[in-house]
Formats: structure tokens, C-alpha cells, sequence
């Protein structure tokens, strides 16, 4: 029974881990479930055309829609403006396989050449004395049982095949950002893990970034983080130990672009990895939430989340009351933790660091990282509304006639 619990725990917390600094990726504010549209300006200058002069991102707002009364704001992204914007906070609630928070997250631009996806964070267990399954635990959608293996060999034989349709691999290199961003997370639990009753826990992660191609001639970018937790479990009966492992891809990112607009896709993929950023109040209330089940092990709830006790329900209520005010203000107030990079929200940004490096831009809300494939950003202060471009003539306060643009300045 105590190697059940702690086997159980270990996949909770495996399952928890790589979350945008949630549990470890809902719609966004507005009504049509697409991005947020700054405020109206006149229309272009016919001398520059949207998506080859400059791109302009605005902020999609991502919701909790499931584990509260109402919806609270999880975090949120820059995504070029006009793209449909879709996705989720995914609750599997305590007593369940992977109980905690999953995401699923798209974007796709209007003629549909070109595709932003987060996939749901996966996790398989094994444990060498039972075999790859043991029934007693059962499997669920995000939870199986398999064999542990690093990022390039679960990209090529089962993400590859199994979820992007099979395309032929161009090139699969290691990610050593992503290596650096899941470590920082390990040592984090490596602790409360222990807690459970490890004598010792080790990790193993990997990443990669790839290219890849379909029959039809589109391209892609996948980005892939795998997290492997190795348990070592004492016998307090004769004095023997065993192993168990956790493996977790906690980092699944599809980026599909037409052929030969590789640079552009690059660009536009690292600025909305680098732009993501989660509500801490949301994320110390779901955090707080989830350590008490998991240290109450026999808790479990059916049907919709419940805060678990008083102070957790309270806890609750003033991240719901903050958030929906925050909803309510958006085009009014540039939160807090929107202007600030989070530490647990660098993970995203060092995995795209492989791909292209960022830069760090201010404006009067703050200091923001963007692609460092553009020459030149501006933003207009709020937050939530940024135009990047690479032409030197381009000044969008003279094109679209709106003052409220303002040119970036680049800062260390």
C-alpha cells in the first residue's frame, strides 16, 4: 500500500511539473473567443502590407473556466492580431491518474497557413517489478505506462507518428534551454517528493527542437521537453530498496508554416513563447490547492473542482474576485504580473532561446522580451498591443494615425 501511494504521488507530481508555472496551457476575454482587440485606429497605408512590413501581437487572455465559480484569468500570450485563438485549463480532479491541471492551447491565422499549438502535458509510469501495467491504478487520457525514454527517441517513434501525422524529419537537434528550464523546476520538487517517502529521487531531462515537413510541402517546428523521475523506494521490511520512474513530456509545441517562410515563423514562434505570463494569484491558489491533496492523499472529489477547505475557499474567492475585476478593468489597467517576467515562466522562453534569441524592449508598462529577429518594436503601453517590424521607414503612429504608438527602446 505505501509503494502504491508513493507511486501514485510521484505521477501527481510528475504531471505537475512543466505547466505554464501552473501545475505541471480557456478562452480569451472577449465575447467571439478571439484575442483582445486594442483600441481602433484608422486603417494602414496601402505602402505597407500586415505580415510582410510588420506584424502586430495582441494579448489573448486565457481562462480558468473549470476549477472555480466562475472564470478566472490562468495567463496569457501575444499571438498575431486577427488569429483565431482557442484553448483550455484542463482540471483531472484528485483520486484520478495525473490528477492536477493540463492545457491545450491554438492559434491560427486567418487563410490557416499558419498553426501555434500547445499540445497537453503526457506522463507514463514503470515500475520494474510489476511490469509496464499495473491495473490497480488504471490509465486515463493524459496517463499511461511505458517504458522511460528521452526527448529525440519520443519524438521520432511516438509524438511524430502518433500526433503530428507521421512527417518526414528534417533535422532534430538538442535544446540545452530546455534542459536548463526543466532543471530549475526539478529542484523544486525534488523535496516534496522525498517527503513521500524516497530515500533518493533523480531527474533526468532532456529537450530537442525540430524540423519537419508533410507531403503537402508545409513545414513545422516542434519543440519537445521530457522529464524523467526516478524514484528509488526503501524496503522497511528487509532492508532492500526498488525503483520506479515517472516519464513526462512536459513541453509539446507545433508550429506549422507554408514552405519557405521559415524565418518569419521563427519570429513570430518566439515571440509567443516569450510572451507568456501566469496570474500569480491564480497560480498560488491552484499550487496551494493541489500540495493539500497531494498531502492528503485520500482526498477526492467528484464533478467540479472544490476548494478543500476554508482557508483554500477563501483563498479562492479573492483570486476570483481580483480576477474577474481584472477582466472587467483590462483596456483600463496593465497588470502586474503581465509587465514583470515570471521566473516559472522562463521555461517557454529558454526552450525558443535554441531556435532565436530574444531581446529585452521597455515601454511605460515595463520591460518585455521579444524575438530578436525584428529591428524594431513599439507598443502602446498597454500591455497587451505590440508591433514588430524589420522595414525602417515603418512607423505605425504615422501609418495608422494613432499617437498611442510608441517605439521600444532595447534594454540589457
Amino acid at each position: 500500500m505505501r509503494r502504491y501511494i508513493f507511486y501514485h504521488l510521484l505521477t501527481c507530481v510528475a504531471a505537475l511539473l512543466g505547466m505554464v508555472s501552473c501545475n505541471s496551457q480557456t478562452k480569451p476575454a472577449n465575447k467571439n473567443n478571439n484575442s483582445a482587440t486594442p483600441g481602433k485606429v484608422k486603417a494602414a497605408s496601402t505602402k505597407y502590407t500586415e505580415g510582410k512590413d510588420y506584424v502586430e501581437y495582441t494579448r489573448a487572455r486565457v481562462l480558468d473556466k473549470a476549477g472555480f465559480s466562475q472564470p478566472v484569468e490562468a495567463f496569457s500570450l501575444l499571438i498575431p492580431k486577427a488569429w483565431k485563438f482557442d484553448g483550455d485549463i484542463i482540471w483531472t480532479p484528485p483520486g484520478a491518474p495525473c490528477a492536477g491541471n493540463n492545457l491545450r492551447v491554438k492559434a491560427t491565422s486567418p487563410d490557416g497557413r499558419f498553426i501555434f499549438e500547445m499540445l497537453p502535458n503526457l506522463a507514463w509510469n514503470f515500475d520494474p517489478l510489476q511490469g509496464q501495467v499495473n491495473q490497480s491504478q488504471g490509465n486515463s487520457t493524459y496517463c499511461s505506462y511505458g517504458q522511460p525514454m528521452n526527448a529525440e527517441p519520443y519524438f521520432k517513434n511516438v509524438f511524430a507518428r502518433n500526433e503530428l501525422g507521421n512527417p518526414e524529419v528534417i533535422s532534430v537537434k538538442e535544446n540545452p534551454g530546455g534542459v536548463q528550464a526543466m532543471e530549475e523546476n526539478n529542484a523544486k520538487s525534488r523535496q516534496e517528493l522525498m517527503s513521500y517517502g524516497a530515500s533518493q529521487v533523480n531527474y533526468y531531462p532532456s529537450a530537442i527542437y525540430a524540423n519537419v515537413k508533410w507531403e503537402n510541402g508545409t513545414e513545422g517546428i516542434v519543440l519537445c521537453g521530457i522529464n524523467i523521475i526516478e524514484g528509488t523506494i526503501p524496503n522497511i521490511y528487509n532492508g532492500s530498496s526498488s525503483k520506479i520512474y515517472t516519464t513526462s513530456a512536459t513541453e509539446r509545441v507545433v508550429f506549422v508554416f507554408p514552405a519557405g517562410e521559415r524565418d518569419k515563423a521563427e519570429n513570430m514562434l518566439s515571440v509567443i513563447m516569450g510572451s507568456i505570463r501566469t496570474n500569480t494569484s491564480w497560480k498560488k491558489t491552484v499550487d496551494d490547492f493541489w500540495l493539500s491533496v497531494r498531502q492528503q492523499s485520500n482526498i477526492a472529489h467528484v464533478g467540479r473542482i472544490k476548494m478543500n477547505d476554508e482557508l483554500t475557499r477563501q483563498m479562492g474567492e479573492n483570486a476570483i474576485k481580483k480576477g474577474q475585476q481584472n477582466l472587467n478593468n483590462m483596456d483600463a489597467n496593465m497588470r502586474s504580473w503581465e509587465a514583470s517576467q515570471q521566473s516559472g515562466d522562463r521555461i517557454h522562453t529558454n526552450f525558443i532561446k535554441a531556435i532565436r534569441e530574444v531581446e529585452n524592449y521597455r515601454d511605460e508598462t515595463g520591460k518585455i522580451e521579444l524575438s530578436s529577429g525584428y529591428d524594431h518594436a513599439w507598443s502602446r503601453s498597454d500591455g497587451s498591443s505590440f508591433i514588430m517590424s524589420n522595414s525602417p521607414s515603418f512607423d505605425p503612429s504615422s501609418v495608422f494615425v494613432d499617437q498611442s504608438w510608441k517605439e521600444m527602446k532595447k534594454v540589457d
